[in-house]
């Protein structure tokens, strides 16, 4: 059985750049430059996040908050 941990996350789209800020009240603050239309902004959201915890992209899914800008996030292994 593969580990796995969650992750609240506080999405800031449209951003100058795609950078992890820091904690906020108790969740992750990601910007992103990714608008937030048709998923692009969960989809840079995702690419980030696996990029700096080195998992595969698919290793990575949003649990809860797909349309709001506060998550749950899952990485897998």
């Amino acid at each position: 059985m593969a580990d796995r941990a969650r992750l609240s996350v506080r999405i800031v789209p449209r951003a100058s750049r795609d950078v992890v800020v820091g904690m906020r009240a108790g969740a992750l603050l990601v910007r992103v430059t990714a608008a937030p239309v048709d998923g692009a902004a969960n989809e840079a959201l995702i690419a980030l996040l696996s990029r700096r915890v080195r998992v595969a992209k698919t290793s990575v899914r949003i649990v809860t908050g797909r349309t709001s800008k506060g998550k749950v996030v899952e990485f897998e292994g």
